[in-house]
């Protein structure tokens, strides 16, 4: 929570770098909260409350900060400019669902707010390492439009996998796996080319969601 609320103020401060990085610092503390309580066996009704509020400010509030800074120069009309904070509600309906919802022991129903903050933050970012990007970004529907995907996603019902891994056995875990394989790879092919680590992670977040998609789609062909 204290890293989404010190992103915000660097936001402000037009510092989109080193938000950036507060979120990422954000989502390896979120993965290691639960971690942590996984191995502890540490649970409690306030420690997921906590974890769902402090989600709401570092992987809602956050990335409308930082694609509204981007886009409010681009709105065609100041009411538009602040379209992007839609993200904010469907984040905290995303995060709600997941509380209450018991289907979502194994893998998510709908798109994890920390994969919808990473993309929106890696693409954000990479707007000030790549002119193309920039120009692209700049048009007036680009951002509205993401914001109406992603918040769609969020509340969806289509089946994402999770990287909570149980145990070690491949056969098990295959989709998280490969997942991390092609991360993998990935990765130093594009930091070779010389591209900013933005581009990175939004890969990885795109090949998350194609990847979960493939996962649906061949779900709904299997029944």
């Amino acid at each position: 929570m204290l890293c989404g609320a010190l992103g915000i103020v660097f936001v402000c401060r037009g510092n989109l770098t080193t938000a950036f990085w507060l979120m990422v610092v954000a989502s390896v503390f979120d993965f290691l909260d639960g971690f942590a309580a996984r191995m502890l066996k540490a649970y409690s009704p306030m420690g997921k409350e906590l974890d769902s509020l402090s989600d709401v400010v570092s992987f809602g509030l956050l990335p409308s900060f930082m694609m509204y800074s981007v886009y409010r120069q681009a709105a065609p009309l100041e009411w538009m400019s602040f379209l992007p904070f839609i993200l904010v509600l469907f984040s905290a309906v995303r995060l709600a669902k997941f509380n209450v919802d018991t289907r979502q022991t194994k893998h998510f129903l709908g798109l994890p707010t920390p994969t919808s903050a990473l993309l929106v933050a890696s693409m954000v970012l990479y707007t000030q390492h790549s002119s193309v990007w920039q120009s692209w970004f700049a048009s007036w529907w680009v951002i509205p439009a993401l914001t109406v995907l992603l918040s769609a996603l969020l509340i969806s019902n289509i089946p994402m996998f999770s990287l909570k891994f149980k145990n070690l056995s491949f056969k098990e875990n295959a989709i998280p796996f490969s997942f991390l394989l092609l991360c993998a790879v990935s990765v130093p092919v594009i930091a070779l080319t010389g591209r900013h680590v933005s581009l990175m992670l939004l890969c990885c977040c795109g090949l998350y969601i194609i990847m979960s998609g493939i996962f649906w789609i061949s779900g709904h062909h299997r029944r």
